[in-house]
């Protein structure tokens, strides 16, 4: 253990401090930097070229047919390949960002991150719903509603990580702790007003009746859930705990218009065979994949608790220690605790679990949203797995769905091997942050896609 134990330092070969851009990262940065000037260049210069031509068929005239009457506009390749590109480049540009100005990337930070994720498909199915009016729709049709979202993200998190310098600069830091706790109290409730103000009061500008109980009560489920999780967290930065208050209380803020919605449209549907209000998918999309999730934890908590008692995470090699030093002597790190107990002990963690609740529930979504309620696929890459599926009934000669059960097999197999990657994965200590941003990409386009089709299979919007 002589060298590896010894590094805190960074010796020859080591890792990059911190603060330094790999040659990566550079180059993403800057290539960002340049397509944003260009976009914005090309807007002003030659806008027929630019919008009428290029980005508005592409990105915009999507998202407008999306929010109409009709819904649902498919994905093309080329937007596809845009957003898939835009999620890589984001992620390894933020991640560069996030480690150079020190923001958290502890579990708790991935949970609130998560509550943000999870806020994105509750607003998308209520725009499915058609509650909001004509105009601000669009500001939930995907990629907008990520954007719209992220503002609001980046909005509570630049007050709350002032606040966290508040601490680090004061002379008696516990005195402005609990200053810091007690305007976080104030401060969120009325931040969730503005939402509720921004976001969900249009809804009452529509002609859709909604019972105001349910839209009460989820106030004081919200109002209620900010503060618990504020007197839970005081560990933690002011930074993760506004961020993640602020997003549990906006879902729960949301969710009051599900049941408003759900208790209006059963009464509509009274008379109509062809649509009811069900709740069993739930069963299958939501607790199933949260039952595993549990399994999972209770299979490596022992060995991610006695991991950090001795001061490490799961997966995480020592600071100053490169990826090619770890592996260039196995024999040397046999009996670190990382190498001994990361393998199970990275199946308790948040990034495992929730990666893999994520993509089993999209995959379980697709299948029973068009199996057996017969919806439509509107991913490119999807409807081809789907397309697989199909052609496999029709050699065997399966009459039952449309071939999404093998989406669903494939998100399996996709779910097992993110199981056994993150187990035996090591990154280096500089490397945390891409870990938690590349889980947040995943639930982006996996559990997002997945609750999204939960709202919509309950309610039968």
């Amino acid at each position: 253990m002589s060298e590896v134990d010894a590094s805190e330092s960074t010796p020859e070969g080591g890792a990059l401090p911190d603060e330094a851009y790999s040659l990566l990262e550079s180059v993403v940065l800057w290539t960002l930097l340049a397509v944003g000037c260009g976009v914005v260049l090309g807007l002003i210069v030659a806008p027929e070229t630019v919008w009428d031509d290029g980005l508005a068929p592409v990105v915009w005239d999507p998202i407008v047919e999306d929010a109409s009457e009709t819904g649902d506009a498919g994905y093309n390749p080329w937007n596809t390949m845009l957003y898939t590109a835009g999620l890589f480049a984001a992620v390894l540009a933020l991640q560069a960002l996030f480690r150079r100005w020190r923001m958290p990337c502890d579990d708790l930070m991935m949970l609130a991150l998560t509550t943000w994720v999870i806020l994105a498909p509750v607003l998308r199915v209520l725009e499915d719903a058609h509650l909001f009016p004509d105009g601000r729709d669009l500001l939930y049709i995907s990629p907008l509603i990520h954007l719209h979202l992220a503002a609001w993200l980046v909005g509570v998190g630049l007050i709350a990580h002032r606040l966290d310098v508040a601490v680090a600069r004061a002379s008696r830091p516990a005195t402005v702790e609990r200053r810091v706790h007690h305007a976080l109290l104030v401060g969120l409730p009325l931040g969730l007003a503005g939402f509720w103000a921004w976001v969900l009061q249009p809804i009452h500008d529509t002609d859709v009746p909604l019972d105001l109980a349910p839209l009460l009560g989820s106030a004081v489920v919200a109002l209620i859930g900010v503060t618990l999780i504020l007197m839970r967290t005081t560990h933690a930065a002011a930074l993760t705990r506004a961020l993640l208050a602020f997003g549990a209380g906006a879902v729960f803020l949301s969710l009051g218009y599900y049941v408003a919605l759900a208790m209006h449209l059963a009464e509509a549907y009274v008379d109509d065979p062809y649509n009811a209000i069900v709740l069993w998918p739930l069963l299958v999309i939501v607790v199933l994949p949260c039952l595993i999730g549990v399994l999972l934890h209770r299979f490596g908590a022992g060995d991610l608790r006695h991991l950090r008692a001795s001061g490490f995470e799961p997966g995480v090699l020592p600071p100053g220690i490169s990826l090619t030093q770890w592996e260039s002597d196995p024999a040397a790190v046999a009996d670190h605790p990382v190498e001994r107990l990361s393998n199970r002990a990275m199946l308790a963690s948040p990034l495992v679990i929730l990666m893999v609740i994520g993509q089993l529930s999209d995959g379980l979504a697709t299948f029973l949203g068009l199996d057996v309620f017969g919806y439509g696929e509107k991913h490119v890459a999807s409807q081809g797995v789907i397309d697989m599926g199909a052609s496999i009934n029709a050699r065997l000669g399966i009459e039952f769905g449309v071939g999404a059960w093998f989406f669903a097999v494939i998100k399996i197999t996709l779910v097992s091997a993110i199981v056994v990657l993150f187990s035996r994965m090591r990154v280096e200590h500089r490397q945390q942050h891409l870990r938690v941003l590349v889980v947040l990409a995943v639930l982006v386009v996996g559990l997002a896609p997945g609750l999204r089709d939960v709202g919509r299979l309950i309610l039968d919007v």
